[in-house]
Order: C-alpha cells, then sequence, then structure tokens
C-alpha cells in the first residue's frame, strides 16, 4: 500500500486505521471510568434519538444490529448489513451528523439462527453473515458461536474449544474480508472483536423463576484463553490484538416484570479478574432498567461497554402511549377520527404471537397487561406491521392538526411538559417521542462519559 508516494508498512496500516474504540481500554487502564453504550436498536426514533444526543454532547454513539434483526437475508427487519448502515446514515445526514463518529456493530454474529442446521451449513451461513457485515463497515463485531448447532450433543455442554474455534473460523473471515475493503478504502477503521457470550441469549429472560449468575472467574479466563489459542493456531496473532472485550454476565438482566439489579459485592471477584488483562474490558448485555447509579458503578468496576436495547424501545411505546391517551382525551366525542392506536396494536399482536407468546405467562388479563406494558417490550416487533404504522401516521397527525395542550401534556409526559414551558423542546408529537428516549439514554451518557472517547 502506498500513501503519499511512500510505502507503508503492514504495522503501519494497523495503527493508521486503529480503532478508535480501543480508547476505552487505554483509558479504562489508566483508572478512568470511561465506556460507551450501544444502542442494539433498528428502529427510526431510537437510532434519531440516539444520534441527536451524540451531536448535542459533540460526542459519538455506537449503533448495533443483532444477527437476528439484520442478516445476509434480510432478517426479521428485511435489511442485509448494508441496508441498516445506510439507514443509520440517511438518519444522520438527517440530523446533519458526522458519520465519522457513528461506531456500527454487529452482535450475536455467528450461527444463532441457523442453529437448526448441521455445523457445516450453519457455519457456512455464519461465514457469510460476518462477510456481509464487515465488508459493509461495521467495525464492531461480537463473534458469538456459545449456541448448539443440529449435529451437536444436546446431552453435552459446547467446550470452550469448540466455540473458540468456530469464533476463530468467524474471525479469520472478517479479517480477510477487512483486507479486501482496504483495496477499495485504504482509509477502512479496523475492526475490533467481543468475544464470549452472557446467559441468557437475546431475548431476556424468560423463566420468571430463573436464577441469575455471576459469570465465574475460572469460566471467564477459560473463555479468553481458549479464544487466544484459537486465534494463534489460525494465524491470527495480530488479530487478537484488536479483541478488545470478553461478555460476561456481571449480574443483571431485563425481564418481564423488571430487571436483576446489579449487585457489586456479588460480582467483586469477576470484576477484579478484568485488572489481570490489559488490553481487555467487559461488555455487558442485558443492562437495560438498570438506574443510571447502577450503570456507573458498572462502568467503575470495568465493564466498558453496555448493551441496552428493549430499555429503548421501551421508552419509545411509552412515548407511544402518551400520545395515544392525549389524543382519546384531545378528541374526545370524536371517536370516528381517532386512531385507537393501543388497539390496532393489541389486534396485531394478537393475530401474530408468536413474537411474544414464549415470553409472556399468565391468564387472559395478565397476557393483556403484559403485551402493553412488560418491560421485555415485545411490541417493538410489531411497529412496523402496516396498520400499527397507519394507525400511528393517523394518530401524529390528529395531534398536530389538533394541536397538543399543555394541560394534556403536563399530564402525560410531565418532563417534557417542562422541556416545552422552557422552550428547549418543541411541541410536536415525534419531538416528544424522541425527547422520552434521550430520558433513557442521557442515563447511559451519565454512567459511561463518553464524551471522553473524542
Amino acid at each position: 500500500m502506498e500513501r503519499q508516494g511512500f510505502l507503508v508498512t503492514t504495522e503501519e496500516v494497523f495503527k493508521m486505521n486503529e480503532n478508535p474504540l480501543k480508547q476505552i481500554i487505554a483509558k479504562q487502564k489508566a483508572g478512568e471510568a470511561v465506556g460507551i453504550y450501544s444502542a442494539c436498536s433498528a428502529n427510526s426514533y431510537v437510532i434519531e434519538a440516539a444520534i441527536e444526543c451524540a451531536k448535542r454532547d459533540n460526542s459519538c454513539v455506537l449503533i448495533e444490529a443483532t444477527a437476528n434483526q439484520v442478516d445476509q437475508n434480510g432478517g426479521y427487519t428485511g435489511m442485509k448489513p448494508a441496508d441498516f448502515r445506510d439507514f443509520v446514515y440517511e438518519i444522520a445526514k438527517k440530523v446533519d451528523f458526522t458519520t465519522d463518529r457513528i461506531f456500527l456493530g454487529g452482535d450475536h454474529l455467528g450461527p444463532l439462527t441457523f442453529a437448526s442446521k448441521p455445523e457445516a451449513e450453519a457455519m457456512a451461513d455464519a461465514r457469510e453473515l460476518v462477510r456481509c457485515y464487515v465488508a459493509a463497515g461495521f467495525t464492531k463485531i461480537h463473534i458469538d458461536t456459545s449456541m448448539k448447532v443440529a449435529d451437536d450433543d444436546p446431552n453435552t455442554r459446547l467446550s470452550d474449544e469448540t466455540i473458540a474455534r468456530r469464533g476463530a473460523e468467524l474471525a479469520r473471515v472478517c479479517e480477510d474480508t477487512y483486507q479486501e475493503l482496504l483495496k477499495s478504502n485504504p482509509n477502512a477503521v479496523r475492526p475490533v472483536y467481543i468475544v464470549g457470550s452472557e446467559v441468557p441469549i437475546p431475548g431476556g429472560a424468560q423463566d420468571p423463576n430463573a436464577g441469575m449468575q455471576v459469570t465465574r472467574v475460572e469460566d471467564f479466563k477459560a473463555t479468553v484463553a481458549a479464544f487466544e489459542a484459537a486465534f494463534k493456531k489460525e494465524g491470527l496473532e495480530e488479530t487478537w490484538n484488536d479483541v478488545i472485550a470478553c461478555v460476561v454476565q456481571p449480574g443483571v438482566e431485563e425481564k418481564d416484570a423488571g430487571c436483576t439489579e446489579y449487585d457489586r459485592a456479588k460480582a467483586a471477584e469477576l470484576m477484579a479478574s478484568i485488572k489481570e488483562f490489559p488490553n481487555l474490558v467487559f461488555e455487558g448485555h442485558s443492562t437495560d432498567y438498570q438506574t443510571k447509579y447502577k450503570l456507573k458503578e458498572l462502568v467503575e468496576d470495568g465493564v466498558g461497554i453496555l448493551k441496552v436495547g428493549p430499555g429503548l424501545t421501551y421508552a419509545m411505546r411509552e412515548g407511544l402511549f402518551a400520545l395515544a391517551y392525549m389524543e382519546e382525551m384531545i378528541l374526545h366525542g370524536k371517536e370516528e377520527e381517532q386512531s385507537h392506536f393501543i388497539d390496532v396494536l393489541e389486534t396485531a399482536m394478537l393475530a401474530e404471537p408468536k413474537n411474544w407468546q414464549k415470553h409472556y405467562h399468565g391468564d387472559e388479563n395478565e397476557l393483556w397487561f403484559k403485551r402493553k406494558f412488560s418491560f421485555s417490550d415485545r411490541s417493538r416487533y410489531y411497529m412496523p406491521v402496516p396498520e400499527v404504522n397507519a394507525a400511528k401516521e393517523k394518530m401524529l397527525a390528529n395531534l398536530r392538526k389538533y394541536g397538543i395542550s399543555l394541560a394534556v401534556l403536563s399530564q402525560f409526559m410531565p418532563i417534557q411538559y417542562t422541556k416545552v414551558r422552557e422552550g428547549v423542546l418543541e411541541n410536536d408529537p415525534e419531538e416528544l417521542i424522541k425527547d422520552r428516549i434521550k430520558n433513557t439514554i442521557d442515563e447511559y451518557l451519565f454512567a459511561s462519559h463518553q464524551e471522553k472517547l473524542f
């Protein structure tokens, strides 16, 4: 490779293209409680709110797509990795925010959605999955090969060596794809990698009685050792330097009725162990609904990356429901003009129950309540349904036509009411939705101090 007439060595390329996310490690190891939150969502309101917060703070933002959301076949969102990138960048253009400060990540990349196939087929699909992510410019790659595939023994724990071998295989594809990417884009940022997996896998705890276990130190160390050995066996010694975090279970989990809160004392031994690894931090999944003070403790204790998903779409759902209640009040006596958004959403969820059935338990009344207010927020899967989206658009149009009175705004969105009165927030329904999401994002920003990364 050449730069301004000079040959550039491989070592220089590594340095020139180094991923800024590595600053998390540098600051953590220097004793600074600095991290970054990851917005794991494909919802446009969530993404726009996250980018607007980054612009407001002159900071950066990490947005991640999960393997079941976005894959080479379109996932459940209908988007391939390049589509998701363009989707995010289009929102950034709308907000007038530079894409240089947007980090795109892929979460749980591996055979997650191909696990019904035997290893040869599942891993072939997983290889194509990670290739598409890296080729599309995603620079934070969570390699997750912790799930069993069809020809794994269902009665035997999947060994660390097998998980790591499969993971290194995917890392090889990522590295080869990145080298190809450099040919067309010499300035392409090197991907960083996350290894390991929490329990349970995406979607949150399904068993309300299941106890949450903090990852044992010996299990964490065994995971790191197995992956390092597998990377070296695959000829990826240099790439191992780009592994920045290991996913562990610090004892947190979002669930139907709330969350399991971080208990610093229970996780003390695990958190102390990260100090033995100068190039690693922890990545914490399912940090949704932790208080900002618990989030701050997680960062202080060594969790450099805080993943949040349902907590953000739950905030969006709260905003939408608040608007629906306001619409009902403002259009009282005009039922035929109302959107009936909440009822339309309920009809859609009943018509296609596969996205909530496994997660919600109880009698009919309990299920009715959970479809609307469960913290696991399975309603997010139904927002793109044409009838639901049409009802939402009608509700927004009604509120813009008739206006949102301050009295009703104060009743249903008191924080936003105050901001409107102070002149810092427009009394527009979509601005109100985004601001409710920002309330949650700001708790993560309070904890992470990610403005110090740039």
